[in-house]
């Protein structure tokens, strides 16, 4: 059988979300991006089609929770960034002889499982990269990968272009599928304010709610 893994890389939460420092107190920042991370891994469980999801951290909150909702871990060892962390996890489950890995990070609170199918569905025979654009088509907001290793993925604030250019250089069979909820991600105010606006159906949105953060933004606008 086809083996497809969900990968979810998780920093430090006491150091998440410094551009939003400017709206949130340490505290908010932190308890906004533990939510955040919730409502993406409780999605991420819900799908039929991933045979386990394993979140790559070293970040003991993020254990705990991965724990509690029947996720594995995957210990990074360092917290060297998302890249290092998605690169550590592929290589582990290339050597455990799983075929495919599907990586979305924490901050993306709209997924749904819908949307991961979807992702699963044009994800073409190996060797394939799908990858969902944010919004703004600069960063990359989840990639399937067969093999694993079969794309060195280098994230950041412009990193969807370079892997489309890579992935081509590859010869990889590449979809770009655009979906509304894995394209937002929660970096900046616009991105906080956006969320708040939009229909409430995760706990980060409830959250943004009773925080009464909508005004805060508005106040400041």
């Amino acid at each position: 059988k086809f083996s497809m893994w969900g990968i979810i890389p998780i920093k430090n939460v006491n150091e998440a979300k410094h551009r939003l420092e400017s709206i949130l107190s340490p505290k908010e920042r932190r308890d906004l991006f533990v939510v955040m991370f919730e409502d993406v891994l409780a999605t991420m469980m819900k799908v039929p089609e991933l045979d386990r999801v394993s979140v790559a951290t070293i970040c003991p909150t993020a254990v705990e929770i991965a724990r509690r909702n029947g996720a594995s871990i995957l210990s990074t060892g360092l917290d060297r960034g998302q890249t290092a962390a998605v690169a550590m996890a592929a290589k582990a489950l290339y050597e455990d002889g799983i075929e495919s890995m599907l990586m979305i990070p924490g901050d993306v609170p709209l997924v749904t499982v819908e949307e991961i199918q979807t992702v699963l569905e044009v994800h073409g025979k190996e060797p394939s990269i799908t990858i969902v654009p944010a919004r703004d088509e600069k960063g990359s907001n989840c990639i399937a990968l067969s093999p694993p290793t079969a794309l060195p993925l280098c994230f950041g604030a412009n990193s969807y272009f370079p892997h489309l250019e890579n992935a081509q250089k590859h010869g990889l069979d590449l979809n770009t599928p655009k979906l509304h909820g894995i394209g937002l991600d929660i970096d900046t105010p616009e991105d906080l304010m956006e969320l708040c606006r939009l229909p409430e159906r995760t706990r980060t949105q409830v959250y943004l709610r009773k925080q009464k953060i909508l005004e805060r933004l508005t106040q400041n606008a």
